[in-house]
């Protein structure tokens, strides 16, 4: 009796089992297309055609000549001659390397030449992503390798793959000088360093944007032996270049001032008066939290000499040090 029952519960079950798999595979099926609509493989994109890499000029590369890429680029030779570089190799070449011309940066056009326009990968192109950024900068660097550029190799820049293309445009005159690729040194910077720019902006800033400096002025981008790509040996020396009564000697110096002028002021703008990191006289009670006045918060509303006005400096003004024999305290 077991066995028959239990054949009675099998049979409808593989019967179920069978019709839902048959309805599974109609539905899942994809109709065939009707007759005169065959599907047709995608056209390839221009991101699905395989471009050159670069290969650099093949052994024995000719020279072409610099007239022979007028006959295609005569408007980006025009455009090129109205900038430093092209009135430099074009009208007066100083050296046998400026006497290329274009040839110079962009290596022998003989294979292009001889190619009618093609073999592209032989030259050097400039363009972002077609050949190695030290491809690029080895061309640059082979004529600025001097002066401002000495330390190039091994800077903060180079070694963290920016190419001279990024902030330079030698075809285009965009800037008045140093064929840069915006209108000013500001813009340039600003690509990448976004936070700078933005504490540009603030009430309390360096005159960047006013057009009384730019950021040559304090750093070397490309490359110096100090922090911060900057063009003197230290923080203070590069701010005693205008500042210059702060340097001092003092017969009494104050030692975060001697340190460093970061410790109290943001060199590149501040939402505080004299670019202060902190309003006096919080700024102050950073270090001084022991010695003569209390170290609770003062109030504002009870009229405190050490409050309104400048704060400590209403007694202590000459915060950056002092020559008076009883100046140890700061006091005029």
């Amino acid at each position: 009796m077991r066995k028959r029952d239990a054949l009675f519960i099998l049979f409808p079950l593989l019967a179920l089992i069978l019709v839902v798999g048959l309805s599974c595979g109609r539905f899942s099926s994809s109709p065939s297309p009707p007759e005169g609509l065959q599907a047709q493989a995608p056209s390839p994109t221009k991101t699905d055609v395989a471009q050159a890499r670069w290969a650099g000029p093949p052994p024995g590369a000719a020279y072409a000549g610099s007239e022979s890429c007028l006959g295609c680029h005569q408007e980006s030779a025009d455009r090129y001659h109205k900038t430093v570089m092209g009135r430099i190799m074009s009208a007066n070449p100083r050296t046998a390397q400026e006497q290329r011309n274009c040839e110079s940066c962009h290596g022998p056009g003989g294979p292009h030449v001889d190619a009618a326009g093609g073999a592209v990968e032989t030259l050097v192109t400039f363009r972002k992503g077609a050949e190695p950024v030290e491809v690029q900068n080895a061309n640059c660097v082979s004529c600025h390798e001097k002066g401002e550029h000495t330390f190039w190799k091994g800077s903060t820049h180079e070694v963290r793959g920016l190419a001279c293309v990024t902030c330079h445009k030698v075809m285009d005159r965009v800037s008045d000088r140093f064929n840069l690729a915006k209108p000013t040194t500001m813009e340039v910077c600003s690509q990448c360093h976004q936070t700078r720019r933005a504490q540009l902006q603030r009430s309390s800033h360096m005159p960047l944007r006013e057009g009384k400096m730019s950021c040559g002025d304090c750093h070397n981008p490309h490359g110096s032996v100090t922090p911060a790509l900057l063009r003197e040996d230290s923080v203070n020396e590069n701010c005693y270049k205008c500042h210059a009564e702060k340097r001092g000697p003092f017969l009494w110096e104050h030692a975060p001032v001697i340190e460093s002028c970061s410790n109290c002021h943001e060199p590149h703008g501040s939402s505080n008066p004299r670019l202060l990191k902190v309003r006096i006289p919080r700024l102050c009670q950073e270090c001084h939290v022991e010695s003569r006045h209390p170290t609770n918060p003062y109030n504002p509303a009870s009229g405190d000499k050490r409050i309104t006005n400048r704060a400590c400096v209403n007694c202590h003004q000459k915060i950056h040090g002092s020559n008076h024999p009883s100046g140890f305290a700061f006091e005029n």
